[in-house]
């Protein structure tokens, strides 16, 4: 039987970066997986992945041991199911998360779980499916973490217009800029922000 890797790496020491991997994209790096290396491949796989995952842990559970269970397992499945990754059915972001799903679905429904602490009233249906509240989340994390992406400039800007909805020339006043330079920062940004979304498989 095979035994899972060991993925407690993060934990023990910073993660170091190898200068063989860090250029390649996801799909070879699970490429490499599945042809069993399971070393630095699936490191650099983890460093880019495993923050996002966290905070989803965070967001649906409620509790750091419980976020940290989803990160471990999600990527315990990764590992035992890369050979399965087909890069003509969805990208690598949709896939991991799509492993992600199922298991924070499973640790939701767990007696001991704390689900949802950060949604409203409403959100604590009973007859909700869980699997809606999930994707409603991963939406909003991936959201966040496409502003994240962007250049400084563009995202402040993107921020005060669509989050504090501040109009352009309230944007120029508060920031110290040109209402030219606010134009042109929220055109780049939302180009931008659109390309970082449907990389991380959110339609736009």
């Amino acid at each position: 039987m095979a035994v899972a890797p060991r993925l407690w790496f993060v934990r023990d020491e910073p993660l170091r970066h190898h200068a063989a991997y860090m250029g390649e994209d996801d799909a070879k790096l699970i490429a490499r997986v599945a042809g069993g290396d399971l070393g630095h491949p699936l490191e650099e796989l983890y460093d880019r992945y495993a923050a996002r995952l966290h905070g989803l842990g965070l967001r649906l559970l409620g509790d750091p041991g419980l976020a940290e269970e989803l990160v471990q397992e999600t990527f315990v499945r990764l590992w035992q199911s890369a050979g399965r990754y087909d890069p003509e059915r969805g990208s690598v972001p949709s896939f991991v998360f799509t492993i992600a799903r199922r298991l924070a679905i499973d640790l939701w429904r767990r007696p001991s779980s704390k689900p949802f602490t950060e949604l409203g009233e409403a959100d604590h249906d009973p007859d909700r499916d869980p699997g809606d509240v999930v994707d409603q989340l991963l939406v909003g994390l991936n959201v966040r973490d496409a502003l994240t992406s962007l250049p400084v400039g563009q995202r402040e800007v993107l921020e005060l217009l669509y989050l504090q909805d501040l109009t352009q020339r309230e944007v120029a006043e508060r920031v110290g800029v040109p209402l030219g330079t606010v134009k042109t920062r929220a055109f780049y940004g939302l180009r931008s922000l659109k390309e970082a979304l449907r990389q991380r498989d959110v339609d736009v």
